[in-house]
């Protein structure tokens, strides 16, 4: 069903139903992933109790995961994925039951492939406050309800900390690789920071070292679109017949335009109309506007909003130098064979932030650049360049 405000043609979709779970309630106003559907390709861990950096613990913490590729008896050959904003830990594989999406970074792992599954055990989970099987608002709390607005603030460090508790879990005292692209660039490196005796080779995409001015000014509108529609109810929507779709929708839309380039959008759309409606006074759109309102369709049925307002404070926290003396002195810590990675079009992490990583931290060398018209989501996009970067990082065999 699409609600459509004709004042301000903004459209948001209302998430499919999801396969009701046994024993749970018909309503479920979000595309989160729950307890009883179809669990895919998923696996998960409990990690027990979480402190939290800002205080305080969460409680009965869960962990999904996915992996691809055997561990070896030394346990010495583990990767580890980053997933960005409102990706999760399906990098690799079909859509189907359990997954509404395939995998968004299919063509790295495989045999044969970047990340050759002949020869690296590959993991990624979904991050802590997140949607699709991990601990998050939707999830269940110790007295059966969802999270909900009780979900408590979770930094980029607790992430991290949260990984590291599965890694200790399955019985992986280090990783040969941790990666990632945009927030799975901020706990990639969080990783390196935080535990360097763990990680041997870290690779940022698309990432800085921490959250400047603008990108979290972005933020702030993307957050007040949400907790300003009606169907937010302070977080507390799940059994309610609709949720904040219109909100969640109004947040892609803003985010999608800072993903790309200002050059592709023009080259793609210019100033066409969409189809044969009449933007022009008559109420029709513009193609921009149909590609934004897409985007924001697809996202409603398969994300939940407490998650994206969650994640994105996370992402606003984001500082590997808070508490260490400032950025230099944090990177100082990294003894992993530290490869950062920028996308020259990016306006939402400039390649400026990519060689601040590179030039404070004496295990990295000059940054790379992804040549790439798509902007900040050409480490997506770019998989040629970015899978040739993986493999020259996977072949050295120790760090510099």
């Amino acid at each position: 069903m699409t609600v459509t405000s004709d004042q301000h043609r903004v459209r948001a979709v209302t998430p499919s139903k999801q396969p009701k779970p046994v024993g749970e309630s018909a309503a479920w106003s979000t595309g989160a992933w729950r307890q009883g559907s179809p669990e895919g390709a998923r696996l998960s861990v409990d990690i027990g109790d979480l402190t939290l950096e800002t205080g305080g613990a969460l409680p009965h913490v869960r962990v999904a995961y996915e992996t691809w590729g055997r561990l070896n008896a030394a346990r010495d050959n583990a990767v580890l994925v980053e997933h960005a904003l409102t990706g999760d830990s399906h990098v690799s594989g079909v859509a189907g039951a359990g997954h509404p999406t395939p995998g968004w970074w299919h063509g790295l792992i495989g045999p044969g492939r970047p990340l050759d599954t002949d020869r690296w055990f590959v993991m990624a989970s979904n991050v802590l406050g997140g949607c699709q099987g991990t601990t998050g608002p939707s999830s269940r709390a110790p007295d059966g309800r969802p999270w909900g607005s009780r979900f408590p603030f979770v930094t980029i460090r607790d992430q991290v900390a949260a990984e590291a508790a599965l890694a200790d879990q399955l019985g992986i005292p280090a990783w040969a690789a941790v990666l990632g692209g945009s927030m799975g660039g901020m706990r990639s490196l969080e990783w390196a920071v935080t535990y360097p005796d763990r990680v041997r080779r870290c690779i940022v995409l698309a990432c800085s070292a921490y959250a400047s001015a603008e990108q979290i000014a972005w933020c702030q509108p993307q957050l007040l679109a949400i907790r300003q529609d009606a169907n937010f109810a302070g977080g507390d929507y799940y059994d309610q017949p609709a949720g904040p779709d219109l909100g969640l929708g109004l947040a892609r839309r803003i985010a999608h335009v800072t993903y790309r380039s200002e050059l592709e959008l023009d080259a793609r759309f210019g100033r066409e109309a969409q189809g044969e409606e009449q933007p022009l006074g008559g109420g029709g759109r513009y193609a921009v506007e149909s590609y934004l309102d897409r985007h924001a369709d697809k996202l409603a049925v398969r994300f939940d909003a407490n998650s994206y307002v969650v994640l994105t404070e996370s992402m606003n926290s984001h500082d590997v130098g808070r508490g260490r003396g400032g950025v230099e002195a944090a990177l100082e810590r990294v003894t992993a064979d530290l490869v950062v990675v920028g996308v020259d079009s990016d306006r939402l992490y400039p390649l400026r932030l990519s060689h601040e990583i590179a030039k404070a931290s004496a295990s990295s060398d000059p940054a790379h650049v992804i040549s790439s018209q798509h902007g900040h989501d050409g480490f997506l996009i770019e998989i040629g360049q970015v899978g040739q970067l993986l493999r020259e990082t996977m072949s050295r065999t120790r760090a510099r």
